[in-house]
């Protein structure tokens, strides 16, 4: 752990199951790429992981933003982002999360485009 970087920090989830980073899906997308661009723009500040299906694949490319622990504490939720499919969205992301994500900062103003809200089934999935 760097000594910038909270004892919890925000956590951003991939969804890269049946539809998301399926290039028939949504092409024309550097899905494996967009993996790791989001990880070098967060090195140090925040995990970035691939998840199996996390069942809302009309919304194809997903991502979920787990707030950090500060984050939570301060009424900080997971926000959910569908249709991810742009290199300006992930730069959009990653600013957000290094400025200290849900209940820290505000996103950009752009991510409200792509911010939606799951059944609380398909969010129990992914609960902390």
């Amino acid at each position: 752990m760097t000594s910038n970087q909270s004892p919890a920090p925000c956590r951003i989830t991939v969804c890269r199951g049946c539809c998301c980073g399926d290039p028939r899906k949504v092409p024309g997308v550097d899905h494996a790429g967009q993996i790791q661009r989001l990880r070098t723009a967060l090195a140090g500040a925040a995990p970035v992981r691939a998840s199996d299906c996390l069942d809302v694949c009309d919304q194809a490319n997903v991502m979920v933003i787990q707030p950090s622990a500060a984050g939570r504490a301060a009424g900080g939720r997971p926000v959910w982002l569908g249709l991810v499919n742009d290199d300006a969205a992930l730069a959009d992301i990653a600013a957000w999360v290094r400025s200290g994500g849900p209940g820290l900062a505000e996103p950009p103003g752009v991510l409200d485009l792509y911010e939606f809200t799951v059944s609380r089934r398909v969010g129990k999935a992914l609960a902390d």
